[in-house]
Formats: structure tokens, C-alpha cells, sequence
């Protein structure tokens, strides 16, 4: 029978800034099921002065008791998946994302960010959010539509690795900031170390494609997920999946290679899953396959490509 576990932000529950393939996981799951998985973002420094805007207790627990290393990122986890071995793949359904509390912040920080050479100082901008509306309110009056997401979901980096920060994607997932990645969609991991070791973090209440200045509006999500093991499906990289599109995801420090890694990937997808030559999958990517930046401003850059599952249809 699937079980429901629930996953709550504490000293003892979360890893600050970092993935790392020696860590002891704070619980075990089975394939099949279901993982409620709250989270917080932000430092010190990020918190808000406004006495309207909620910050929970755990909050100043975790800065107080938690060491930071290598990167900015809180993260829930890592969750064990029983059975998980190298070699295997875990996929992550989100069944739904609901806020944790109702403030989020964008930051500009120094040498960070699309366009460091342009903005040199550091500029916080702390934004009020509407649970129930599922809106944000910016300080010049402009009201954005949210459409929660995590821009961090990985599982562990192979051990020889070592401990790895959080602020750069590699093909365990981690920081890949797809704002695709909401309601409804499907992560493709492969697993690295025994149980996997699933984190979760960085939430995010909307961001455009790019994540320009370095930050989306990071906040506190609670997710839903459901996890399936899949045995002896060895992933090269992360992909993705939503009702509509077969997302395949290219990560580098160059852009241009980062795209080239994400049509090779949707090309290795498509013959796999047709009976489609590397020729006519190629052709395939240019007639009906859109490449997006998923963002630019973390060291590595990500491309995610989206193929419309009609166009493999028949």
C-alpha cells in the first residue's frame, strides 16, 4: 500500500547550499508514494521588516543552527527511495504546489546575475503575496499572476563528486529553474548513490524564462509529489514531462553547447521511444521542437527543449 509522508523544514531536515552524496537521509520511501514536502528560502538578510508578512519560527531556527556551504539554496531532504541503486531512474510527479507563507524577495547581488557589469550594488525588493488570489503585489504597482514552482529538485551527486553547491545544475537535477516544472509536470533523475537522496528547494512563485537578474520571487512552497522508481533506466541527464510536451535539458557553462546537449538528448529520446531513424528525429527537433532558455545566471546555463508529444503521435 503507498504511504503519505510528510516533510517539515527544521535544523535537523534540511542542507544549506549544497548536494551531497554522503549525507544521511532523514527518512525512507517507497516507489508509489506520496511526499509532502514543505520548504523556505532566504538568508538573514532576506527577511522582511514588515510585521504583516509571516515568517516562521523555523526560519530563524535554521540560520541560528544550520551551517551554510557553497550556495544559497535551503533544502528539504535528501528523502531515501527504498531499493534505488546507480544505474536506476526516479520519476517525480507534482501532483500540486500550494505557498508556505505570503512574502517572497527578488535580489540583485554584485559580479551576479545576466548583466553584472550594468547593476554593481545590491538591491533587495521584498514582495507581498495573496494566497488566495495567487498573486504578487510589486512595490511600483504592478500585480503578477504566481505560478508556483521548485527551481531546485535532485537527487545526490555519485559520491566521487563530492559535496557539490546548490546554485549550479548538473545531470542530477538541482538548480535547473524551469518554470515548466509546476502542477501536473514530471522529473526524469537518474540515481547516483544507493537510495537516491531526493532534495527539494528554491521555491519559486513565478519567474520568466532566464531568471535575468539571478532570482525569481523566492519564497516558501509546500509540494505534493509522488515518486516512482524505475530499475535499470540509466539517464544521461534530467528530463521532463507535462500533459502536453517530452522536455529533454541541456546544462553548461556555455549556452550554445547547452543547447546542442539538449537537441542530442531529445534526439536519444526520440529513437528510443519510435521507430523513428537519428536523421529523421533530427529533422523532427527542426519542424516541431521549441528550444528555451531556462536560465542564464547560474554558472552553468540551462536549454530545455519541448517537443509536442502530438508530433510523435502515429
Amino acid at each position: 500500500m503507498a504511504r503519505c509522508h510528510k516533510f517539515i523544514p527544521s535544523p535537523s531536515t534540511v542542507h544549506w547550499g549544497y548536494f551531497d552524496g554522503s549525507l544521511t537521509s532523514i527518512g525512507e520511501v517507497e516507489s508509489g508514494d506520496t511526499l509532502i514536502i514543505e520548504t523556505i528560502s532566504g538568508g538573514p538578510s532576506d527577511l522582511p521588516d514588515d510585521q504583516s508578512l509571516e515568517i516562521l519560527p523555523v526560519h530563524h531556527d535554521i540560520h541560528a543552527n544550520c551551517q551554510r556551504d557553497g550556495g544559497g539554496h535551503i533544502l528539504t531532504g535528501p528523502i531515501s527511495i527504498k531499493d534505488a541503486k546507480p544505474g536506476d531512474m526516479l520519476e517525480v510527479k507534482i501532483r500540486d504546489i500550494e505557498l508556505n507563507f505570503n512574502w517572497g524577495f527578488n535580489r540583485i547581488r554584485p559580479l551576479s546575475g545576466t548583466l553584472p557589469e550594468d547593476f554593481p550594488r545590491y538591491h533587495l525588493t521584498t514582495i507581498p503575496l495573496d494566497t488566495e488570489k495567487m498573486t504578487a503585489a510589486l512595490p511600483w504597482g504592478t500585480e503578477l499572476q504566481l505560478n508556483p514552482f521548485f527551481g531546485v529538485m535532485g537527487t545526490a551527486p555519485p559520491r566521487e563528486w563530492g559535496r557539490q553547491p546548490s546554485t549550479i545544475p548538473r545531470a542530477f537535477g538541482g538548480n535547473l529553474d524551469i518554470k515548466l516544472l509546476t502542477k501536473g509536470a514530471k522529473l526524469f533523475l537518474p540515481v547516483f548513490v544507493e537510495g537516491g537522496l531526493f532534495s527539494v528547494g528554491d521555491g519559486h512563485g513565478c519567474q520568466g524564462d532566464g531568471e535575468a537578474n539571478g532570482t525569481a520571487i523566492e519564497t516558501g512552497l509546500r509540494g505534493n509529489f509522488e515518486v516512482f522508481l524505475h530499475k535499470n533506466i540509466n539517464l544521461s541527464m534530467p528530463r521532463a514531462e507535462t500533459a502536453t510536451h517530452f522536455i529533454s535539458i541541456g546544462i553548461d557553462p556555455s549556452l550554445d553547447n547547452a543547447a546542442k546537449q539538449a537537441l542530442r538528448e531529445m534526439i536519444q529520446f526520440i529513437c528510443d521511444n519510435s521507430n523513428l531513424s537519428r536523421e529523421e528525429a533530427y529533422t523532427l527537433c527542426s519542424l516541431a521542437a521549441d528550444m528555451r532558455v531556462s536560465q542564464t545566471v547560474n554558472i552553468h546555463k540551462g536549454i530545455h527543449l519541448m517537443m509536442p508529444k502530438s508530433a510523435l503521435r502515429g
